[in-house]
């Protein structure tokens, strides 16, 4: 489980739900804090309205003292100054040394994502560590956690991310089960020729399944088709799904790539999205193996 846990809230339904699955994911010893992200003196309004930047800031701290009772809960509070929640809870992540962000997940339609940004996703891109993101209406229908998926194949991310899916599955002894996602691949950047697509298929299902069949304690299965869709149906089978971001750069960040993106928007669970697993010394990519599943890195 994780040690010190940072909660974005905003008052809201999605807020709270992100605070009912930030109880489940804490360590009973561990740090919890609820975070409340404003403008405050980076918002042009208080160059003319005096006093607004004191109110803004008792409102800031009376929401958070609301939250906290509303969910009975031990936590720290904390207002944070920033242009938007993402940057303000990253940045206050990397300054506490938070393992976990929990936000709840976006309220908003296809047109408001793309006219207005999504606060769920920047608060997963460019993450100092781990984000969970609690579905819709989680805090009304909490789910006990009796049933860990995690997105695997053999890369640094998906073991990380199935050690963590380990430690989650560990305080109600819930089942981990993963899920390998392989597909045909593009022949044209390698120089092969091109099996026969049947035998293509069911040669790198069998190597799939040889492979989660050698994970200790995890019930496994591979399936053929789009990593994204294939994950995100998965999901609607188990509580909570947790996968790994790329490895982009030398920086231990989360990075979303293509499959993370889907899964924001698409999985029908609560999802744990974890940042590079390969620290700065291990960061030479390895050549790319003609063949290779999709990648599980997220």
């Amino acid at each position: 489980m994780f040690k010190n846990v940072l909660v974005g809230v905003d008052g809201s339904p999605n807020s709270r739900d992100a605070l009912a699955l930030a109880t489940r994911l804490a360590d009973p010893e561990g740090k919890l804090t609820l975070a409340h992200v404003h403008p405050g003196e980076l918002h042009p309004l208080h160059a003319v309205t005096p006093g607004l930047l004191a109110e803004e800031r008792d409102q800031s701290e009376k929401l958070l003292e609301h939250e906290r009772a509303e969910a009975d809960v031990e936590a720290e509070l904390v207002s944070v100054v920033a242009s938007a929640p993402g940057g303000g809870l990253h940045r206050h992540a990397e300054e506490v040394g938070a393992d976990l962000i929990v936000v709840g997940s976006c309220s908003r339609g296809a047109f408001g994502r793309a006219m207005l940004g999504d606060d769920t996703r920047a608060a997963l891109n460019g993450s100092p560590c781990a984000v969970a993101i609690a579905p819709r209406g989680y805090a009304e229908h909490p789910t006990p956690i009796t049933k860990v998926g995690v997105g695997y194949n053999d890369s640094p991310e998906a073991k990380a991310a199935l050690a963590v899916a380990k430690t989650v599955a560990a305080p109600t002894h819930a089942t981990v089960h993963a899920l390998e996602v392989v597909s045909i691949p593009t022949y044209a950047y390698t120089g092969l020729m091109p099996p026969t697509i049947g035998e293509g298929i069911d040669a790198m299902l069998a190597e799939a399944a040889a492979r989660l069949r050698q994970l200790p304690d995890v019930q496994g299965r591979a399936v053929y088709g789009l990593t994204g869709e294939e994950l995100a149906a998965f999901s609607d089978e188990v509580d909570i799904l947790v996968v790994g971001s790329r490895s982009y750069g030398p920086v231990r960040r989360l990075v979303l790539g293509s499959t993370s993106d889907f899964l924001e928007r698409h999985a029908r669970c609560s999802l744990l999205v974890l940042p590079r697993a390969v620290s700065a010394a291990q960061d030479q990519p390895a050549p790319a193996a003609a063949g290779a599943s999709s990648p599980a890195g997220a």
